[in-house]
């Protein structure tokens, strides 16, 4: 059954060490300047979705790379690959922190803006999923990993540790 991988899933990644990975994202996200999201897809809906929560609750200034005018301009000027990594040239500020979502921690456009996020001094934290050691999940300053091979229980986790640390943050 489908809620095995969910089950399997919850059990291995919220185990004792859980709040000290939460208490982690909450401590390198609590005093970003501004806080950026990144995902393609339903990790987009995420970023999105995190987005005006963070902002909204948190009252911490966000951004995201999620107008489809913005995409498409980006992705014409500058391929796919390197649109976000554009965006990032454009809008970086000392103090911004990027939380990079790719389920499988493999996407081309995610990974350079991720570096050149990095390039520009920013914090990264990456929230992946699929194959231990994925690419975006060695990039990090701060990494979560979901090792399931099924994109709806990465996508949910990822969701579930944003809001865990949105919540803390906001209390």
């Amino acid at each position: 059954m489908q809620i095995d991988l969910y089950k399997k899933a919850f059990e291995a990644y919220f185990s004792d060490n859980v709040n000290v990975k939460i208490a982690e994202g909450v401590a390198f996200l609590r005093n970003a300047e501004r806080l950026w999201f990144i995902g393609n897809g339903g990790s987009s809906a995420i970023c999105s979705h995190m987005m005006e929560d963070f902002m909204k609750i948190a009252r911490i200034p966000t951004l995201s790379f999620t107008d489809p005018a913005l995409i498409t301009c980006f992705a014409n000027d500058y391929g796919y690959e390197n649109a976000m990594a554009e965006w990032v040239s454009f809008n970086f500020q000392s103090g911004d922190v990027l939380v990079a979502i790719s389920s499988s921690g493999e996407s081309k456009n995610i990974l350079n803006a991720v570096d050149r996020f990095a390039e520009k001094g920013g914090k990264v934290m990456t929230l992946s999923g699929f194959k231990q050691g994925n690419a975006l999940s060695e990039k990090g300053d701060l990494n979560f990993h979901i090792a399931e091979e099924n994109y709806g229980v990465v996508e949910c986790f990822h969701q579930v540790i944003l809001h865990a640390i949105l919540d803390e943050i906001a209390l």
